[in-house]
This record gives structure tokens, C-alpha cells and sequence, in this order.
């Protein structure tokens, strides 16, 4: 078992010990199956990674890694509500297992337990992480509003792209990292530098899920493939296309984002078309440069080289994963 599978492992214990069906269950009970459904569990390994890279006890940041774990999977739930997403890591969303007034009340009852986690620390490291939370919080809500403002707009620029998922994506891996650099009473220097190395890790971890929500394979990537296309999104592909094709494919792809639809056919006219323009190499080309500005952020943090390198391993992991 390599460190971070360790780093998960306990993590998922510490979660099953703490997160546990009660009553009212119509509440309870569709939490812990967004929580037992799977995931890559990738935001709470960071903040225990990032404190024993910092000089701190693993332990101490068990707390802010169930924060951080149970904030995003309600942003989870809420998301597949608005996007009408069928499909959550292979199995089945909350508002379709149960219904969307269920999936509503259940992800406002997660955001609660998340700031509650908090409630642990002494004051001064209290303050620090509910203030980062709350910024946090605040900034994926405007991030999730960005992009749903965008699916009406035809005028979307690849930088206001970039700025809507580093709010809805990038800001809370960043505060994972930025936690755990807290809890070890790393210095200002430190906890800056390791929060936009994990700004950068995470703008690259997001332009990653758009490749595999064109490219990937359901039955690993745990959620319908072309989803983002059938919902309009305006993601690094489509923007990419749009601006590097010529007027005939640009006409057709307006076109083809001008209805929201659940045809199969939608899906291949639009796929082929970003494959006739090397979208997906221009995307992954993408994807490495910003996992190469996090490891230029790396180079510069005073840790160990070993410790460097499992960041840079985990970085590169992410990069190259398939879901």
C-alpha cells in the first residue's frame, strides 16, 4: 500500500466512524450513500497530506478533511439537481434514488455537519479555518452561478472559463491543502505558496474531468459521457473549438449548443467535429501546462525533495487518470 491509499484508508475510516445513519433517516441515510458511493476522496487526502508534508500530526486534520469531504459532496448533490445528471460515480444521483426536495434538504443538512467539523479546533486555528471555508463556500457558489450563466451565453472567453472553474473547482482544493498547512503552523509563506500550488492543481484536475466527460469510459469514469455536451456547457473543448475552427464547424457547433437535448446523436456530431479540430491533444496539452505551473510553485516550498515528490506524484497521477 503506497502513502496515499494509507492517507485514504484511514480517512474512510475515520469517515464510517463518524458519519452514520439516524433518525429522521429520509435525511441521514441519503448522506452516507453519497459518501459511500465512492469518489477519489482526493480534496481530504490533500489535507493530510499537505499537514505531515508540513510538519503536523495527520490526526489533528482528520476534522478538516471530513469538512472538506462532506462540503463537497454537497455540492455534489445540489449540482446533479441542477444539472438533471442521471448518473454519480456509476450508481444512481440522490434526487433520482430519492427525489429532488430530498436531495435539497440532505445537502443542506452536509454543509451544517461540514462547519461543525471545525468546531474542534481552539479558537485561533477556528478562526483561520472557518474563515478559509467560508471564503471558499461563498466562491464555489459563485463559480457554480458562472457556469450556470454561461450555458445562455455564446460570447464565453477561455479566460472566463478558466476563472469559473477555478471558483467551482480549483478554490477548494487549494483550502484542502491550505487546511492541513494550518493545523501544522506552517508559516504565511508556506500556506500561500501551497494554496496556489493547489490553485494550479486544481484548474488542471478540472480541465481533466471535461476530457473524460468527451473521452473517458463510463464504466470507469462513474458517470455518463457526454453529459456536458447534452447540458451545453461551455467547457475548455467546446470554447477551444469554437475559437480554432473554421466558420462552417463554428456554425454547426453554435447550432448544436442552441438546444439542450438526451440524443445520442448530439453527442457524436459534436465529438466528431472537436476531433476533426484536435481538440482532445490541444486539451491535454492544456491540462500540463497548469500541472507544470503547480510544480513550478513546488520547486520553490521549503520541504524535503522527498516530500516534493510525492506532491509531484500525486500531480502527475491526477493528470493521467481515467476517472
Amino acid at each position: 500500500m503506497n502513502i496515499v491509499d494509507a492517507y485514504k484508508k484511514d480517512f474512510l475510516e475515520y469517515l464510517n466512524d463518524k458519519i452514520f445513519i439516524s433518525d429522521p433517516v429520509n435525511l441521514y441515510e441519503p448522506i452516507h450513500y453519497i459518501l459511500q458511493i465512492g469518489g477519489k476522496r482526493l480534496r481530504p487526502i490533500l489535507t493530510l497530506m499537505t499537514c505531515e508534508i508540513s510538519g503536523g500530526k495527520v490526526k489533528e486534520a482528520y476534522d478538516a478533511a471530513l469538512a472538506i469531504e462532506l462540503f463537497h459532496n454537497f455540492t455534489l448533490i445540489h449540482d446533479d439537481i441542477m444539472d438533471s445528471a442521471p448518473i454519480r460515480r456509476g450508481a444512481e444521483t440522490v434526487h433520482k434514488k430519492w427525489d429532488i426536495n430530498t436531495g435539497i434538504l440532505s445537502g443542506d443538512a452536509m454543509m451544517i455537519l461540514a462547519s461543525q467539523c471545525f468546531e474542534t479546533y481552539e479558537p485561533n486555528k477556528f478562526k483561520q479555518l472557518i474563515t478559509l471555508f467560508n471564503k471558499t463556500a461563498l466562491e464555489v457558489c459563485e463559480g457554480q452561478q458562472l457556469d450556470v450563466d454561461f450555458e445562455i451565453r455564446n460570447d464565453v472567453s477561455i479566460n472566463e472559463y478558466i476563472k469559473m472553474i477555478t471558483y467551482k473547482t480549483s478554490v477548494l482544493v487549494a483550502a484542502a491543502m491550505k487546511m492541513g498547512a494550518i493545523i501544522a503552523n506552517a508559516d504565511d509563506n508556506f500556506t500561500k505558496k501551497i494554496y496556489q500550488f493547489g490553485l494550479n492543481l486544481g484548474v488542471a484536475f478540472q480541465l481533466q474531468d471535461d476530457y473524460l466527460d468527451t473521452y473517458g469510459d463510463e464504466s470507469t469514469f462513474g458517470k455518463q459521457i457526454g453529459g456536458d455536451i447534452l447540458e451545453n456547457k461551455k467547457t475548455f473543448l467546446y470554447l477551444k473549438a469554437i475559437e480554432v475552427c473554421d466558420k462552417a464547424d463554428k456554425d454547426k457547433l453554435l447550432n448544436l449548443y442552441s438546444f439542450k437535448s438526451s440524443s445520442e446523436e448530439k453527442i457524436k456530431e459534436v465529438v466528431k467535429l472537436f476531433n476533426k479540430n484536435n481538440i482532445s491533444e490541444i486539451t491535454k496539452k492544456e491540462i500540463k501546462t497548469y500541472t507544470n505551473k503547480a510544480f513550478e510553485i513546488l520547486a520553490d516550498l521549503s520541504i524535503s525533495e522527498d516530500k516534493k515528490e510525492l506532491l509531484k506524484d500525486f500531480g502527475i497521477n491526477l493528470m493521467n487518470r481515467t476517472i
